[in-house]
């Protein structure tokens, strides 16, 4: 495990990303973390063709709100073929709860909390406050990372066009 700087920052102020970082054309490395139900979940087991992992820092912040949203949205019209995973270090209990409460019905999310066995294995995991930092990866149905975006400040939104670009080009 390494931890990286100069790739991240929170309101203009470095951070550190602690895990092994991955990159495109990369194997996707396995890994588990809950369902709202408290189940362990090994979400590249999952049926879809392609995969969109969306790592948020908390559902109950405004950009992971509106960005999760957004690719609920937009998932509604990519058919059965791709899955969506939203995966925050949030407990599974509320997740489940802003889900009812937001309407979110096409993505599922899943908490990382418990091992944060995604953020260490994708290098996604913010050392200074155990949060996942804002990234979207689309995995194909070989599990090769064919995008990545760890947004640069964790208090923007990330360039939904170029994922979704790659998903429809993979279905």
């Amino acid at each position: 495990m390494s931890d990286r700087t100069n790739v991240i920052t929170f309101l203009g102020n470095p951070l550190t990303l602690t895990g092994t970082p991955v990159k495109v054309g990369d194997q996707a490395p396995a890994f588990t973390v809950l369902s709202n139900g408290l189940d362990p979940v090994s979400v590249l087991d999952l049926p879809a063709k392609v995969k969109v992992l969306v790592a948020v820092p908390s559902l109950d912040t405004p950009v992971c709100d509106v960005e999760t949203r957004r690719f609920n949205q937009e998932a509604a019209g990519l058919g059965d073929e791709v899955a969506v995973a939203v995966i925050s270090m949030d407990l599974p209990f509320a997740q489940g709860r802003w889900c009812g409460a937001a309407g979110i019905d096409q993505v599922t999310t899943y908490s990382d909390h418990r091992d944060a066995d995604f953020g260490t294995k994708y290098g996604l995991l913010v050392k200074e406050l155990r949060l996942l930092t804002r990234a979207v990866l689309v995995v194909d149905s070989a599990n090769v990372v064919r995008y990545l975006q760890v947004v640069p400040e964790i208090t923007h939104e990330p360039d939904y066009a170029a994922a979704l670009a790659v998903v429809k080009s993979l279905v």
